[in-house]
Parts: structure tokens; sequence; C-alpha cells
């Protein structure tokens, strides 16, 4: 059976814009340049030349790969790097002429980068090869990474990874996890927990579960307040910080729930396109559905802090890990509906779960989100996170909290499993057109005049 797939996985402390086109390459980029100082090359190496394939080659520039790609070079990583400084990365390297692989300078002109949009390599759309080159411009080190969505990286040649021990309730499917609970008359998170603490022990998983949730809450803060334009020169204004003082006059803030849910979302997404620091869930472009949702639970359904930390979070990435392992979470593989649908079911999942929902109440509300996110398509005007990604989480977080209501008016029964849906997702996903899957090929991309 394969790893069990994580909380700490799915939930990780990074950068906007993108987990597949900013996480990912940085820490694609990072790897490559640890394989050149292993293999005892790096004092020989004179210029790096990047290539990026498919999706990566299409919106990269729009996405902020540029800048993640320099930064992970020079040794940073998406949890601990300054926002600010990886923002500036790519300009730098082109005014200095040079970019540093760890601690070793070297020389750097625009071309080393190139752009493939046209060439999907074989094992995933998101390709990006690196070499490292001596001063006869011949090959040092070669390596192609794919980022697969959620910032997750596979290579060419497999990564060394720690070796996991064994979880004491595996499961690969949402039948077999609900078969679990009842057999041990667990909740998911309950199920979650035993198994996470098998990999990590409590102490370190509920530190980092706490850490991403405070995480979650600074980021919608922090958007709340913040005004501007966002990057690029599609010049989109903030707008989760006028929307907050509108709806802090009103006087019973009950009365607009759902905006300030919306409100929340938005905020998280403004984060995420200016490059801050966000909580890829389980993607970048979907960032702000589950903040939401769980900021909305304690803002006014009374949800302490910590039962989101531990409850709600590890319900939501036990369903997470069904899209992970068995369809796709990459919009570049499957489309929005492979981000937003995701994020969505695994809110809704997670609402449920801390609204007192039954293991089958949960698996519905998990169900029904996904179900009316199928054949979501990504089409990014611009190749930004902006237009129409920012207002989808809005909506996508409020089709979260509708598919937990009417969970909860049932008994969980229902005629289509969540399994099924994950599996229809999966399909539409591969008979989707590219052009509509993170390419800014199609659909809103190509109808909206950029201006």
């Amino acid at each position: 059976m394969p790893d069990y797939i994580s909380a700490l996985d799915l939930f990780t402390i990074g950068i906007g814009p993108s987990s597949s086109h900013t996480v990912g390459p940085m820490r694609a980029a990072l790897l490559f340049a640890e394989a050149v100082n292993a293999e005892g090359k790096l004092t020989q190496t004179h210029r790096v030349s990047v290539k990026l394939f498919g999706s990566l080659g299409a919106t990269g520039p729009g996405h902020g790969t540029t800048n993640a790609i320099v930064a992970g070079l020079n040794g940073q990583t998406p949890e601990t790097c300054n926002p600010d400084d990886v923002l500036v990365s790519w300009d730098k390297a082109i005014n200095t002429s040079s970019i540093a692989i760890l601690n070793h300078k070297i020389s750097f002109e625009e071309k080393d980068f190139s752009f493939q949009p046209l060439i999907r390599l074989p094992k995933h759309s998101n390709g990006l090869r690196f070499s490292a080159l001596d001063e006869n411009q011949e090959a040092l080190v070669e390596q192609t990474y794919y980022s697969v969505g959620g910032g997750f990286v596979e290579a060419d040649h497999p990564i060394s990874k720690p070796t996991r021990g064994e979880v004491p309730y595996p499961f690969i499917s949402a039948d077999q996890l609900l078969e679990i609970c009842l057999k041990e008359n667990k909740t998911i998170a309950e199920i979650a927990f035993a198994n996470e603490i098998a990999l990590h022990g409590e102490e370190q998983l509920v530190s980092k579960l706490e850490a991403i949730w405070n995480a979650m809450k600074l980021c919608i803060e922090e958007g709340l307040k913040t005004k501007g334009v966002l990057p690029g020169y599609l010049a989109v204004d903030r707008r989760a910080a006028d929307m907050a003082e509108q709806l802090s006059v009103v006087q019973d803030p009950s009365e607009v729930s759902n905006e300030w849910l919306q409100a929340y979302a938005i905020a998280v997404n403004e984060q995420n396109a200016s490059g801050r620091r966000v909580v890829t869930a389980p993607t970048n472009g979907a960032a702000g559905i589950i903040p939401a949702v769980a900021y909305w639970a304690m803002k006014f359904k009374g949800v302490d802090s910590s039962v989101i930390a531990r409850d709600y979070l590890l319900t939501a990435a036990a369903i997470g890990s069904l899209y992970k392992r068995n369809a796709s979470i990459s919009g570049a593989e499957a489309g929005c509906q492979g981000e937003v649908g995701s994020a969505c079911s695994m809110a809704a999942a997670g609402l449920a779960a801390v609204l007192g929902g039954s293991v089958p109440q949960i698996e519905n509300a998990a169900e029904i989100a996904m179900e009316h996110n199928l054949g979501l398509t990504c089409d990014p005007v611009g190749g930004f996170v902006q237009m129409p990604c920012i207002e989808r989480n809005a909506i996508a977080s409020g089709t979260a909290v509708s598919a937990v209501r009417l969970s909860l008016l049932g008994d969980g029964s229902h005629k289509i499993s969540l399994d099924t849906v994950i599996e229809t997702m999966r399909q539409t996903g591969l008979d989707m057109s590219s052009k509509y899957k993170e390419t800014s090929l199609g659909g809103l991309a190509v109808n909206v005049v950029e201006c």
C-alpha cells in the first residue's frame, strides 16, 4: 500500500501565489541545488539552465515560478523564506546578472530560463528540467522534476524520502474509512489522529496543527485589513478590506454571516495572489476555502479554536488524502475541480465533523460538495491566480456550508458515494481539454479582455 498521506503533507505553511507553480518549483530547485552539491559539482558549475514545460511554461511568470526557482536554487524553502525577498528574486538576478546555487555565485542571463508551453512531459504537465553547466557549457548534473499539485514534487530519478512507520488504521477509500470508523467506534478525526501520532508523535503533531491553524487565521486577519492592487498588469483591486469595513457596521453580524464567510476566503486568496504567507490547503489556488469555513465556524457557530486545529483539520485532511491518492489535487491535471472542488469537499467534511455530524453525514457532506464542483475548469486570466480564482474560493466556501446543511438534515444515507464522486472527478479530469487545465489557453482566460 502507498505511504499514508498525512495532514502535515496536505497542509503546509508556504507562500503564494501557487502551490504547483511557486511552492513546488521552489522545492524542486532546492532539491536540484542539493543534488549538485551532493555530487561535488557545485564549484564547477558556471551556469544553470532551466526549462519549464506544459502548464509551467504557459503561466509560470504570472504564478511566480521564476522568482520561486531563483530563491530555491539559493537554498530558500517555502516554509521559512521571506516572501518579500522571493518577490524580487527574478528582477535581482536580471539586474545583477547572477544567481546563487546555495552559497555558490554563478552567472545568469534571462535566456537561461526557457518556456516550453506546448511540450507536455509524459509524467505530468508541470515539468521542470534543470542542468548544471560547466565553463564549456557541458552538463555536469541534470534532473527533471514534476510539480504534481499541492506543493508535492516528484522526479525522473527517485527522490530519497525518509521511510515512514506503519499506521494503525490504513485506508485508501472512503468506504474503507467508514468501515474502520464503524468497527472501532471512532470518528474520522480520531482515526486520523491515531494514524498521525504513529507517524509524527503526539507533541509534534499537535504543535504543527496549531501552527497551521494559527497561520490560516493570521492570513485571514492580515487580508481583511490590507488594501491596494494585486500584482501584475491586470491591476485587480483588493476587496476584502473594503468588504470587512462595510460588514463591520452591521448591528447584528449574524445577518451577514454568509458575506463574512466570503470575505474570509477572499482575504486569504488576495494574500496568496500577492505572494504572501499562506497555508497550502490542499493547494494555493484553493487556499481560502478551508480557512474561511473554519474561521466562520469559530466566529458564528462557536466552535472552539482548539477543536478546529484538531478535529476540523484532521477530518478535512483524511478526505483530502482520498483525492490526492485516487484522483488529483492538481489544476494542471484535473482542472479547478481538483483544487477548488477538493478543498470544498474537505472543508465540508471538517465543518460537518465539528458541528456534530455522524461519520455517514460527514461523508455525505464531502460528497455533496464535490458533486457540485465536477467539471470546474482552471482558466486563470493572464496566468494570474486572481480572476476567477479569488471569487471562486468565496463561492466554494458557501457551497461547503450548504453541503453541510443538507447533510445534517439527513441521516447520512445517500445514493452517490464519495468514492464514486472522486472517481468521476478523476475521469472528468482525464477527459477535460488541456486548454482548461491551468494553461490559460481557454475559457475566461481567452474571453476576458486583459486591460
